[in-house]
Parts: C-alpha cells; structure tokens; sequence
C-alpha cells in the first residue's frame, strides 16, 4: 500500500545533499494538500525550508525519491 508523505527540505547554497525530515504520513491525497497548506501558510517569512508532497510504498522510497537528480525541461523557443 502506498501513502502520502509530507516532507520538510531544507537545503544549503552548494550543498548537493538535501536534509529532509518526515513531517506527516496519510491515506488520502485531500489530507495532504490540506496539511501541506496549512504548514505553508505558517511557514515564517525566513524559513527556507520547502514542504513537498510525495506518494510512495514507504517512506524509504519516498526519500530516495526526493533526493533524486531531475534533468530540468527543455525550453522552446516559444517558451523563452
């Protein structure tokens, strides 16, 4: 059974690895995005942490999966 993870992530300017702490778990896609959104809101304004939603079998898989390398979008000229 796979959930909805919340994490906090917090990353150093230079620094390739994230720190992430497990902020909640839940069942149901509507719980998190609500959950999430409040702790957005509260977030201070010098916070520079993100909080990002994940769904994955566990939460082992949830954090390879944020800590993972993604290639950036290619760009059309039209885009520009």
């Amino acid at each position: 059974m796979s959930f909805y993870f919340i994490f906090k992530i917090t990353q150093s300017p230079g620094n390739i690895v994230k720190g992430l702490e497990k902020v909640a778990q839940f069942d149901s896609f509507k719980e998190a995005k609500q959950h999430v959104k409040l702790l957005r809101v509260d977030k201070s304004s010098d916070e520079l942490a993100l909080y990002k939603i994940i769904f994955a079998e566990s939460e082992l898989n949830a954090e390879q999966l944020l800590q993972e390398k993604r290639e950036q979008p290619i760009i059309e000229e039209w885009e520009k």
